[in-house]
């Protein structure tokens, strides 16, 4: 008996180990996800892959520090939203983000980049990052992990404490969308419905002509206010 007990205790710390070697460094794939497909968004050194949103600055307050992505709320350099070098269409991404007390931000998908188009949001929907002492907290258009001003959260889902790790995944395939936010699906759309096409046509991004009209295009990252954080950025094509 005490024989099996050490056995079964033995197992379990290889078993702690093993497991949470998969999982423990940021910024890295596992031999999993690997052969899953799945490819890296950040390298956790530098910026490679991303530019700034129509690169009409040389520099901003993006910055990589701690092996993270962070926009410096507190630089006077120009806060533009970064994006990827790389359109995607079927896909499916998941990230790590932290707030600052306060916080707002989000990411953007199928973002048309053209010098027209002035900002990101003018033609990209936003899976909305918002810290729980926000004054838009309590709204169910702006929650976090929602489809941002269109639909409340599909499913109730709980933001970390400040200074934990919020993992968020989104899914698209064929403009069909669904975001999870902790574990929880927090939104639902199909991007050829009627339905979106109505729904856009009653908010306020109307006045926008591309705005949710394509179904492929680029990844981008805001920060509204107070400073954000990205990690684990991780993409695999469907």
């Amino acid at each position: 008996m005490r024989k099996t007990i050490y056995t079964l205790a033995l197992l379990s710390i290889v078993c702690f180990f093993s497991c949470s070697s998969e999982n423990t460094t940021p910024n890295t794939l596992t031999e999993k996800e690997k052969s899953e497909g799945w490819t890296l968004l950040f390298n956790g050194q530098n910026l490679e892959g991303w530019h700034l949103y129509n690169n009409r600055i040389p520099k901003s307050a993006w910055v990589v520090s701690n092996g993270t992505i962070y926009c410096d709320s507190q630089s006077d350099l120009d806060k533009a939203d970064l994006v990827t070098d790389k359109e995607f269409e079927n896909y499916e991404l998941k990230f790590e983000w932290q707030l600052e007390k306060e916080g707002n931000s989000g990411i953007f998908i199928n973002v048309k980049e053209d010098t027209a188009i002035a900002q990101t949001y003018f033609s990209g929907p936003e899976y909305q990052l918002l810290e729980d002492s926000h004054m838009d907290f309590a709204l169910p258009l702006k929650k976090p992990g929602c489809l941002y001003n269109f639909i409340p959260q599909l499913n109730s889902a709980r933001t970390k404490m400040q200074g934990e790790w919020n993992q968020s995944r989104i899914v698209q395939n064929d403009g069909k969308i669904e975001f999870y936010l902790n574990g929880q699906q927090t939104a639902k759309m199909d991007f050829n419905s009627n339905e979106w096409k109505k729904l856009v046509s009653q908010s306020n991004f109307k006045d926008y002509p591309h705005f949710g009209k394509q179904t492929k295009g680029h990844l981008a990252l805001q920060d509204w206010s107070r400073g954000v954080s990205f990690r684990n950025i991780k993409i695999r094509e469907l």
